[in-house]
């Protein structure tokens, strides 16, 4: 807590009630439902959340990104989905059309999202290209006063519940990832259309979908920053999403780490609480290490960020970090609470099925050794 503000610092704690009052006792409900948690997204908007490093001309909180992951974690300890949702919005829908969009865009497309009335969504991925973003097989053929669509995105969270998208798809085949354009897409929009929803493993209470574009004529003020741009674009948004999915990683590991503390405390064996065991203490050591090593490069990431220093590989290191911590503090508290870990009547099975995705979603683990190895290699150049 020694880097945080006053402010944040007051964030956390508001965060923190919010999330224990108002979010944790119905995200297992709707995990099992796999229901989009309405009352709890407007409760988040309520207090500026959707739209944390909006300026508030244009309808957000204003805050920095140390604050953003503050808040982010605290979600994210009572709902991995809210937080989901939390960080879809803020930092793959609402940051790179504050970025990079006109007056008029930032005033359709950011002002209701920021204030939470509306959602958005982001489409990079393809069927077919995994993480290779620049292989973008969807095309916007540009005519006389519009652009036409057609392909198919995949894995595109919020897509049911989303009232705009910013995609990504080929402008000129012939320039490679230098072809690659960003538009932005009101939902419903017709041409647009919705595949099924994903049967997922975790993050439940979010949709996850397919968009299919099939002659989707838009008109060229829908083209976000200029022809060209878009691999640029996806890959700035990329760098500043992945401190949401370290911070929603964190958020994971942290709320594995208290229940298993506290369960270690009540439950007996062989005539005694299981925290006094060495075998307990040291899986509790281990959490507790690496949540503080992947919260402080988190921090270090938003703080790099928000002075304007490159934060590329600190925010790959960041996310690399959490997000195989959350993956094992929510394996370690099951195997602290045994039988009980294993079943719903615990939150922490669903916390280690929420803990998975976070090691694959804006990119891989193996990704993210790609882009950090990269940074360090041309630090020695």
């Amino acid at each position: 807590m020694f880097i945080l503000d006053e402010t944040q610092i007051l964030l956390k704690k508001t965060c923190s009630d919010l999330a224990k009052k108002e979010i944790a006792p119905f995200a297992s409900t709707h995990d099992l439902n796999h229901t989009f948690p309405t009352q709890q997204i407007r409760k988040m908007s309520d207090l500026g959340l959707m739209g944390l490093v909006v300026n508030e001309e244009h309808g957000g909180a204003g805050l920095d990104t140390l604050s953003y992951a503050v808040a982010l974690e605290e979600i994210s300890k009572a709902s991995a989905s809210c937080g989901c949702i939390m960080s879809v919005n803020n930092s793959l829908y609402c940051y790179p059309v504050m970025t990079f969009g006109n007056d008029d865009q930032i005033k359709n497309f950011v002002t209701p999202f920021a204030k939470g009335d509306k959602i958005g969504c982001f489409a990079l991925s393809e069927p077919g290209n995994g993480s290779d973003a620049a292989a973008a097989s969807t095309t916007a053929k540009e005519m006389s006063d519009h652009f036409v669509i057609n392909g198919t995105k995949s894995w595109v969270t919020n897509g049911y519940d989303a009232q705009a998208v910013v995609v990504f798809a080929t402008t000129d085949k012939n320039l490679k990832h230098k072809g690659i354009s960003a538009f932005l897409i009101p939902m419903p929009y017709k041409g647009l259309t919705l595949g099924k929803k994903e049967e997922k493993l975790g993050i439940k209470a979010t949709s996850t979908c397919n968009l299919i574009f099939e002659d989707c004529k838009i008109p060229k003020s829908y083209l976000l920053g200029t022809r060209g741009d878009g691999f640029k674009i996806a890959m700035k948004t990329l760098d500043a999403g992945r401190i949401g999915i370290a911070a929603q990683a964190l958020g994971i590991a942290q709320a594995s780490l208290e229940i298993a503390v506290l369960y270690s405390k009540e439950r007996l064996a062989f005539g005694k609480p299981i925290s006094r065991m060495q075998t307990i203490q040291n899986k509790i050591a281990d959490i507790a290490i690496r949540i503080e090593q992947s919260r402080l490069l988190t921090w270090k990431a938003c703080i790099l960020k928000d002075t304007n220093q490159n934060f590329s590989k600190m925010s790959a290191m960041a996310k690399l970090s959490a997000s195989e911590t959350a993956t094992f503090a929510a394996h370690q508290a099951i195997q602290i609470l045994g039988g009980n870990g294993y079943v719903r009547d615990y939150p922490v099975e669903r916390f280690y099925r929420d803990a998975r995705i976070t090691e694959i979603y804006e990119g891989t683990s193996e990704i993210q050794k790609l882009v950090i190895a990269g940074a360090v290699l041309k630090e020695y150049n």
